[in-house]
């Protein structure tokens, strides 16, 4: 069985700050990939935007990989994984730009997505913060 946890930030002020984000795959509870990196920085930067990005580039990996196992996707953004289970309605403009993309990408799998609480996500965490201090470092040349 695959397993993702995926995280955003949008650092150091949400909203307008660096949006990151951080994902983990594991099978079978070996890590096979991570992942990180920064969406931008500025205007229509969020949290849910970096969340958003973290889940899509996670599914979008597995999908360059043909890896089309059953699948669970771990998260500790509530809203991205009540809209994404249809819990919650789309909305925002976000939700409604990467909602369609995923739920495409999750197409004809099992899937189970499953909020977890801050502290059982720390390892994307830290992908995001590491995707963000690469971004600024890039910017500072």
């Amino acid at each position: 069985m695959i397993t993702v946890n995926f995280d955003g930030l949008c650092y150091p002020k949400n909203p307008g700050g660096v949006a990151a984000y951080g994902y983990i795959v594991r099978r079978d509870g070996d890590v096979i990939h991570r992942g990180c990196g920064a969406v931008g920085q500025g205007r229509g930067m969020t949290n849910n935007v970096a969340e958003y990005a973290g889940l899509l580039a996670a599914m979008e990996w597995l999908a360059s990989e043909g890896i089309d196992e059953e699948l669970t996707v771990r998260g500790d953004s509530e809203l991205v994984i009540r809209q994404m289970k249809g819990e919650w309605q789309v909305r925002s403009a976000t939700s409604r730009h990467y909602v369609p993309q995923i739920r495409r990408l999750l197409s004809g799998r099992e899937a189970r997505l499953e909020w977890v609480p801050r502290e059982e996500n720390e390892e994307a965490d830290l992908l995001s913060r590491v995707a963000y201090e690469r971004y600024i470092k890039k910017m500072r040349g």
